[in-house]
């Protein structure tokens, strides 16, 4: 049985892989999870398997692995074969599918006004993932207002560039934040 993706978290910063070259710096940093947002049919597999033996846990974003189509064959496929941790995906139909296949899941949502914000609470509240990153993470009013609207776990994401952004994050109540630069990827948090 899989850790709760709490209990997984050591480092409340997760390295958020966006170019294959920078894996082997995500391998030296603090950080314990991966979102791994880049690879193909041919690199993903082996990718995954770097960062696992690093001590990382990995979570594979869907919508960016080329080659993979977004349904169940490729979920089971995906579980099987690659052994992601979990999954990251904006597609809420996905997020069952995962869950039935034993892997954590992630719902990804994009914040960009108040019909937004109401319609991934209804989202989420709806599928149940195991968290919901959401973007862009440099709106801890709004982080805070959807921790005390859902008792899932949320991971701020998106345009986060500074310590102090995570920190704002972490205080409006998330988990702990993704972010792609590899500066914030040993601040002590």
């Amino acid at each position: 049985m899989k850790l709760p993706l709490v209990d997984m978290v050591q480092s409340q910063v997760i390295a958020s892989i966006k170019d294959p070259k920078l894996i082997d710096e995500a391998v030296q940093s603090e950080p314990n999870i991966a979102f791994l947002l880049t690879g193909d049919l041919m690199t993903t597999k082996t990718n995954i398997q770097k960062l696992k033996q690093a001590g990382m846990h990995v979570f594979l974003h869907l919508d960016f692995i080329h080659g993979i189509s977004n349904d169940k064959s490729a979920i089971s496929f995906i579980a099987r074969e690659w052994k992601p941790d979990g999954i990251i995906t904006t597609k809420n139909h996905l997020i069952k599918v995962a869950k039935e296949e034993g892997l954590l899941t992630i719902q990804r949502i994009f914040l960009i006004d108040q019909s937004a914000l109401e319609k991934g609470l209804e989202m989420v509240n709806s599928c149940r993932p195991d968290a919901v990153e959401v973007l862009p993470g440099i709106l801890p009013k709004i982080i805070y207002e959807m921790t005390e609207k859902t008792d899932i776990p949320l991971i701020a994401g998106g345009l986060i560039r500074e310590k102090e952004e995570v920190l704002d994050a972490l205080k409006a109540g998330a988990l702990a934040a993704s972010g792609g630069s590899p500066a914030l990827w040993n601040l002590g948090i």
